[in-house]
């Protein structure tokens, strides 16, 4: 369990970091929160996130990893930052479950889950959890946990966060419950080998293509491939 609030609570500032920044993620999962050296959360991968967004300022684009969606992308409607709190209650559901809140045998069936089904909550999920997974993975946007219009309040004073000090962790100071073993910067016995093990190749370009592509402006380069 302190595994999963510490970690949860690192999230839950670099959420608030970009939001604060008119920033919506819109893709945590769990393959993108990685590990530093000292154990210490880093969110990585901003390929999808959209700035400029804020109360009055609102998207709809349909975007995310299936298992993370929000019902109101799925609805189609205009959302913001609540998108991100969802993902986030999906991604501590998986921590403290050890599996995904929804499921599907296809990506249809799966997004039915996320808009009717009722989740699974164990009896042996101590109350605040359960509190806090159900806040954070309410349909309506405008009460989920993380939003201004929650009847929880704000989600640093959850009581699932109560042994936090909020203070020390966004300075780092309190100290993680895993140190991963890292030999040197450049260590990377910690990455799947499926990955390490691949031989580095340059894509070449394609050459039929670059025939069609206007090269006026390269004319005075030294080099083209």
């Amino acid at each position: 369990m302190c595994f999963c609030r510490f970690y949860g609570a690192e999230i839950v500032c670099g959420l608030q970091f970009l939001h604060s920044r008119s920033i919506v993620y819109r893709d945590l999962k769990l393959d993108n929160v990685m590990l530093d050296k000292t154990g210490h959360i880093k969110i990585a991968d901003f390929g999808m996130c959209k700035e400029g967004i804020d109360d009055r300022n609102k998207t709809n684009t349909f975007c995310g990893t299936p298992d993370y969606i929000a019902p109101e992308i799925l609805h189609g409607q205009k959302y913001g930052i609540s998108v991100d709190w969802w993902s986030f209650g999906v991604l501590l559901y998986e921590m403290l479950m050890g599996q995904s809140p929804f499921h599907g045998d296809d990506e249809d069936d799966l997004f039915q889950s996320i808009l009717y089904d009722d989740l699974f909550y164990p009896r042996w999920l101590p109350p605040d959890s359960f509190r806090c997974l159900s806040g954070l993975l309410e349909r309506n946007p405008i009460t989920r946990l993380g939003m201004p219009g929650c009847p929880q309040g704000e989600i640093r004073n959850h009581p699932f966060f109560k042994p936090i000090d909020w203070e020390k962790l966004e300075r780092r100071e309190i100290e993680p419950p895993f140190k991963p073993r890292v030999k040197s910067d450049s260590d990377s016995t910690n990455f799947d080998k499926e990955f390490t093990s691949d031989v580095a190749k340059l894509t070449p370009p394609d050459k039929e293509l670059c025939k069609t592509i206007d090269q006026k402006m390269f004319q005075n380069f030294s080099f083209t491939a």
